[in-house]
């Protein structure tokens, strides 16, 4: 608690959550749902009509949830008018939330992984700067680009594979009425928080974005942006004072509990460094695993995990400090490695049926859990053995 960069990240977390609930209490979300719908003639298809949510998903990238909640948002009346059964509106809702959340950084995935690279830094397991590592981990996070990719491909060409051809429409029988506002109320906070993130890994990197400070610029983002909403709301009187205080704290303390998964998380990442895990690891899997089957074996092994436990922020948590000292012993690629820590996490927890982002994506279409889990799953393991093959690919180029 008393190292500046954690202190930033769990700052982070907690100003995202006022964010994202006075986002969403503005009536900005209802007022974007509202103008693609009736103002604009976007939808003509069963295909554009998908296609949008996708798109949608894609854009908004801030937090996975808000991603999926939006996405839905915007596809539940589609659906309904061109009969597409709401299985597909989640497949799409759960195949862009966490895989372009885990692609774009600027959001609580890249606070995360950030925390958990730097530990491994300061604890000489890696050199470098963390941001430019994880940006190049990100490069090989193989799963989310070809879940983006297959999802896409489903809309396009009307792929209906496994149980997604035996789905029948059913008409939405929960309206929730949405507060409509202008959608600038949304878009301009969601624009400021892009534009910022750089101007500040500029000013903490004396001129040099790559070697900016994440923790300090996605924080100081959030904490303008924050000053910035406060300023449009209430001088627009879309909000009062109070109002404003009480969303703002009712937001930050839905994510307490992510911010106690981090604190938790970097404590773990602490104890398996003290024990040599890794290493442990490392001198085992050297006698029994090439090095070529690596990235391969750590994506496996990242899934199963996260499948059990339906989260990927506690797989990136316990995987990276185990798998990154069996990298370096291994004299293998740590960004690789790194990159199916992330993969494996994705996957599984795209696939879990307790996992966060499965049950919103399924509350957010109207689809119920087990049915989503079900039609999305043989989409899921197309992506995943596409993502193992290229992970053994590469490490065997790489050696």
């Amino acid at each position: 608690m008393s190292t500046p960069w954690i202190l930033k990240t769990l700052g982070f977390v907690i100003l995202i959550g006022s964010i994202m609930a006075l986002i969403e209490k503005s009536g900005g979300v209802g007022g974007f749902v509202h103008f693609v719908l009736h103002q604009k003639a976007f939808v003509s298809s069963k295909r554009s009509a998908l296609l949008l949510s996708y798109f949608l998903g894609v854009f908004i990238f801030i937090e996975t949830s808000i991603t999926a909640l939006i996405s839905g948002a915007v596809g539940k009346p589609l659906c309904d008018k061109y009969k597409i059964p709401h299985a597909k509106l989640a497949y799409i809702c759960d195949s862009t939330s966490a895989p372009i959340g885990s692609l774009v950084i600027f959001n609580g995935y890249g606070a995360l992984l950030l925390g958990l690279i730097t530990t491994q830094i300061s604890q000489g397991s890696l050199e470098g700067t963390a941001f430019e590592l994880l940006l190049d981990s990100v490069l090989y996070n193989f799963y989310a680009m070809s879940a983006l990719l297959v999802a896409f491909l489903f809309i396009w060409f009307g792929i209906d594979i496994g149980p997604m051809k035996r789905l029948e429409y059913k008409k939405s029988e929960i309206y929730v009425e949405e507060k409509v506002n202008s959608m600038y109320l949304m878009l301009l906070p969601i624009f400021l928080m892009l534009v910022l993130i750089f101007v500040f890994l500029y000013i903490t990197g004396n001129g040099e974005i790559l070697k900016g400070s994440g923790s300090s610029s996605i924080f100081y983002t959030m904490l303008s942006v924050l000053g910035f909403i406060f300023i449009y709301y209430v001088g627009t009187k879309n909000m009062s004072i109070l109002e404003y205080s009480k969303i703002s704290f009712k937001g930050a303390k839905k994510l307490f509990a992510v911010s106690m998964i981090l604190i938790f998380a970097f404590s773990i990442g602490e104890v398996t460094s003290q024990l040599k895990t890794g290493l442990y690891l490392a001198s085992f899997a050297s006698e029994n695993l090439n090095v070529v089957f690596l990235a391969g074996a750590i994506f496996l092994l990242s899934s199963l995990i996260s499948f059990s436990t339906g989260t990927s922020w506690g797989t990136f948590s316990i995987m990276i400090p185990i798998a990154v000292p069996m990298a370096v012993a291994m004299d293998g690629d740590s960004a690789l490695v790194i990159g199916a820590v992330i993969s494996g996490g994705i996957f599984g927890d795209h696939c879990s049926p307790i996992s966060d982002t499965t049950i919103i994506s399924s509350m957010a279409a109207e689809c119920e859990v087990i049915e989503h889990v079900r039609t999305q799953l043989p989409y899921a393991l197309i992506s995943g053995c596409i993502a193992l093959s290229l992970f053994v690919v590469l490490s065997f180029i790489n050696s």
